[in-house]
């Protein structure tokens, strides 16, 4: 079993690899420069109905939903989420696809576009924020990426890294009469 388990992680990351050849975002602008890989390309869409309430409580902390994506930047550091939540719906009511690309933030609202550069090996990527988290070691970890981020991001054996997020247009409000 266990070695099922790890071709399928090798599987994963293969065609990770080269659909991120094929589709990497090299000199867009929007993007956000030559050295951004990825599958995903920020599209405007409007808020989502569920996740994106003024403020919420989780483990007894209350968090508070930011009004706009625009400006947002922050350096932490980032974990990754994959197998136990596959398949569970995320904050957005999509179901969580491990191998996509896609993230958990506590305070950006629902969608949101940012870029993640990994600080210890440059690689950046464009993720679409439609979760909520990281709920565990709160006061370092910034942001949770799906499994196929952090493969992307080249972290997945380290688990944890230091990143930088920048929220990328188009802005995200909370509400839609923002």
């Amino acid at each position: 079993m266990t070695w099922i388990r790890g071709a399928y992680r090798w599987t994963v990351v293969v065609i990770s690899l080269v659909g991120s050849s094929a589709c990497t975002l090299v000199g867009s602008a929007k993007a956000g420069g030559p050295d951004v890989v990825g599958p995903a390309f920020p599209v405007e869409e409007p808020p989502s109905r569920t996740g994106n309430m003024g403020e919420y409580r989780v483990n007894g902390v209350t968090y508070r939903v930011l009004d706009t994506s625009y400006g947002y930047e922050e350096t932490g550091m980032a974990s990754w989420y994959g197998e136990q939540f596959h398949g569970r719906p995320t904050s957005s009511m999509e179901p969580f696809d491990m191998n996509g690309v896609s993230a958990a933030h506590r305070s950006l609202p629902i969608p949101s576009w940012v870029r993640v550069t990994n600080l210890s090996n440059g690689r950046r990527l464009m993720v679409r924020v439609n979760d909520r988290g990281p709920f565990a070691d709160t006061d370092r970890r910034i942001i949770d990426l799906s499994y196929g981020a952090a493969v992307l991001l080249g972290m997945v054996e380290a688990g944890v890294t230091e990143v930088r997020i920048e929220a990328v247009e188009p802005w995200q409000s909370r509400t839609s009469g923002l």
